[in-house]
């Protein structure tokens, strides 16, 4: 249950960090963007590729620190989960925003979490850091 629940908790994360910044942003410069919420502002989509490598680098060290274990497993559940739904949702915008920002953003979801997650588990086996394991 625990693993599961780590998963769920990265993906929470990320989309409640994705739903925050992007309304940020939209109150922060809403020239940048059209009604429907979409731009074609380079530098906008470049900044949002950043935040969605960001919280997809963070989801992942959070799942991997609250799984059971040191495996990669749940990691790759959150990312493989991540693009599913990413992949949903871009293509209900694939029209209105340009390919490339669809193709990067897609691309970057799963090795952004397993960075995370594979951070995290480094900073595990640290020389001097102490572990306690329970049997």
């Amino acid at each position: 249950m625990r693993n599961i629940l780590s998963v769920l908790a990265g993906f929470a994360a990320w989309t409640v960090l994705w739903l925050a910044s992007n309304a940020a942003l939209v109150a922060a410069v809403p020239a940048a963007f059209r009604e429907d919420g979409s731009t074609e502002s380079v530098g906008v989509l470049i900044l949002v590729l950043v935040l969605s490598v960001v919280f997809s680098v963070g989801a992942g060290y959070l799942t991997a620190t609250l799984a059971e274990g040191s495996s990669m497993k749940y990691p790759a559940v959150l990312g493989v989960v991540l693009l599913a739904v990413g992949l949903f949702v871009q293509l209900q915008s694939w029209d209105v925003m340009p390919v490339w920002y669809h193709v990067f953003f897609l691309a970057l979801l799963v090795p952004g979490v397993l960075l995370g997650a594979h951070t995290q588990r480094d900073g595990q086996a640290r020389p001097g850091r102490v572990s306690v394991e329970k049997t």
